[in-house]
């Protein structure tokens, strides 16, 4: 697993904090962070300035959640990363995910610098690297992190794409900004601008410049589309840089809520709304969210901290339509935002309290973590999440209803971890038991699994029961594993199937 380094060198933190300070011309403050560039001139680089763009070698580790007792499938793969300061290389969290060894080499020079992970986002796919030995890296240009661009202005894009070792650059014209997903986690949405430049694999991690600054972070491309690509805007960027300078990243909050836009005229008509009428319908309220108790469904969200909320859930910054939610992207876990709201025909404001929201990881997919599971008489059982739901190709309909309404039906309460039997390893006391694999682990001796935990400790107790019953939601036939059997059981299918832990309990 990745350690991430969280730590606090003082000339790290002071220029962490230059860098969020930063303006890109007279139209850029760091309070109004989409103002536009002024757009780009045509003239090249120098060539000294391509020295700080650096290829990225990365050899990884991707878990195996089928045999989670495996140490999983070694690869490799390519990236690009940027100097922003001193021992600070910015690039993807999707570069550098599951890595076990990382190695930078600079434009033009043979050496490769071994490398290792200040800080990693992988809720905005961003990452800050830093090598063992800078020395060879002193006096190089530090890139400074500039505005949003204007849309039909030109950029460059550099990097190491595949087809070749060495550097490339192409050009491109900003053709959107938009609010979108963010494919490493995906769950996750922020601000992105397209560009129709191809990005590559890779291009990611690359810088995109307008006039010597850069303006995206290059991240991810179009399959069904030619030269098209995304960049991450820096917004996101300054974001990520402002979060680490306490020495730790603390991730993203939300409003956690489901809006409707309100273009339906029988809609506007029931709750009082005419055609311009600005306002979104709060479709459901997350519970526990930070918004559980302040805002309540069907109420109409006409403003966010006096930034009016047009039908289609869009708000005007500085003379951009963005999604509304790019409103409390930029705020911090303790950040208060004020909702203007009509409930019941009556205007009135309200106040949320941002906060980190766990049970949200659930639908994120999960990197630098061994997965857990558990072991016992060759049953295995493995905690739900989109990690499992994907390499385990879950088709139960229960299964699938627990992982759509874990948040909305806030199932997280009584269940910590939704409990799954992935795998029942051959052995004569769990034979005719395949209908039970791919369902939810109900009850263990009449007591409820809340999580994978509560289940091991349930399966190995201090005294013996007789039986092990155990239940799966949907199956009417219980497992029975006889208790004076059980060990001897566990035994044999560790031994047959190499497991040589049989339980990984820790997140």
């Amino acid at each position: 697993m990745i350690n991430t380094l969280m730590r606090s060198l003082p000339l790290k933190m002071a220029f962490l904090l230059l860098l969020t300070l930063q303006t890109a011309g007279a139209q850029q403050t760091a309070s109004n962070p989409l103002a536009p560039l002024q757009p780009s001139s045509a003239a090249s680089l120098p060539q000294e300035t391509y020295r700080s763009v650096v290829r990225i070698e990365v050899a990884t580790q991707v878990p195996n959640y089928r045999e989670p007792w495996k140490a999983g499938r070694f690869s490799g793969g390519i990236g690009t990363g940027f100097l922003i300061g001193p021992n600070l290389f910015l690039t993807n969290a999707h570069v550098v995910s599951n890595a076990r060894r990382l190695l930078i080499t600079m434009h033009g020079a043979a050496r490769k610098h071994p490398a290792k992970i200040l800080h990693i986002a992988h809720d905005c796919d961003l990452a800050l690297l830093e090598v063992d030995d800078f020395t060879p890296f002193m006096g190089l240009h530090h890139f400074q992190i500039g505005g949003v661009p204007k849309l039909e202005s030109q950029v460059r894009v550099i990097g190491y794409p595949v087809g070749g070792n060495r550097i490339s650059v192409t050009r491109g014209v900003v053709s959107r900004i938009d609010f979108n997903t963010y494919s490493h986690s995906r769950s996750d949405q922020h601000l992105v601008v397209q560009i129709d430049a191809a990005i590559n694999p890779g291009n990611s991690g690359g810088p995109v410049l307008q006039d010597g600054k850069v303006v995206g972070v290059a991240f991810q491309g179009l399959r069904s589309a030619d030269n098209t690509g995304y960049m991450i805007p820096t917004p996101v960027v300054r974001r990520f840089l402002t979060d680490i300078k306490d020495g730790s990243y603390d991730k993203y909050v939300d409003l956690g809520i489901s809006d409707f836009p309100m273009f339906n005229p029988a809609m506007q008509k029931k709750f009082g709304l005419t055609p311009t009428s600005p306002g979104v319908l709060v479709a459901a309220v997350t519970p526990d969210g930070p918004c559980d108790g302040v805002l309540q469904k069907d109420d109409i969200l006409t403003a966010i901290n006096s930034n009016a909320v047009d039908a289609a859930g869009n708000i005007l910054i500085e003379g951009e339509k963005v999604n509304m939610n790019e409103i409390v992207e930029r705020k911090f876990s303790g950040d208060q935002v004020t909702l203007s709201v009509i409930r019941d025909g009556k205007a009135m404001d309200v106040t949320c309290t941002l906060k980190p929201f766990p049970p949200s990881q659930m639908y994120a997919v999960q990197y630098d973590v061994k997965p857990r599971y558990t072991s016992f008489a060759g049953l295995v059982l493995q905690p739900l999440d989109r990690n499992l739901y994907s390499a385990q190709n879950l088709t139960n309909t229960r299964v699938r209803r627990l992982f759509t309404h874990y948040l909305d039906e806030a199932i997280f309460k009584e269940r910590e971890d939704i409990v799954i039997l992935t795998r029942v390893l051959s052995d004569p006391i769990n034979t005719h038991l395949s209908g039970h694999v791919g369902t939810a682990i109900e009850s263990i001796n009449g007591v409820k699994v809340s999580s994978l935990k509560h289940a091991h400790d349930l399966l190995h107790p201090e005294e013996l029961p007789e039986f092990f019953t155990i239940r799966c939601e949907g199956i009417e036939r219980p497992i029975i594993i006889p208790g004076d059997k059980a060990e001897d059981a566990s035994q044999r299918t560790q031994s047959s199937y190499g497991i040589t832990s049989p339980a990984n309990l820790e997140h």
